[in-house]
């Protein structure tokens, strides 16, 4: 396995992966912390940062300045399976944008890695090994 999974303490869940350690804790709420972000909400972030990285490299790449764009995403949750039902992302984009960019631009952020493996969902397989 390539990511270490461990327990610091209280409601805290920490992942090592690729040289770093990514914290998570749960809110008051739920028992925790609040010393880091929940495993949920980076699960949420890691769609938003993905969607902002590919809407980054399409301006990177045809020299366009990134200041004052951003991406705002919302959730609309599902009554019946309490899942998200739907996530909404929105490339705000400045006056100064070029006009015949901006539908290659959200085309370029459907291009996210992150939310192509949740239309297309990898098998998982969890056991149990005693060492």
């Amino acid at each position: 396995m390539d990511m270490k999974i461990t327990f610091p303490g209280g409601k805290r869940v920490d992942a090592e992966y690729n040289g770093f350690t990514h914290r998570t804790d749960q809110p008051l709420p739920a028992g925790g912390q609040s010393t880091a972000p929940s495993p949920f909400d980076l699960f949420l972030a890691s769609l938003g940062t993905c969607a902002g990285f590919y809407v980054l490299s399409f301006c990177q790449g045809r020299g366009i300045d990134t200041a004052g764009i951003e991406l705002a995403m919302g959730v609309e949750w599902d009554a019946q399976s309490h899942l998200i039902g739907q996530v909404n992302i929105e490339i705000v984009l400045p006056a100064s944008f070029p006009d015949k960019y901006r539908a290659a631009v959200v085309q370029a952020a459907h291009a996210c890695t992150v939310k192509k493996h949740l239309q297309k969902p990898p098998q998982f397989n969890l056991f149990a090994t005693v060492r």
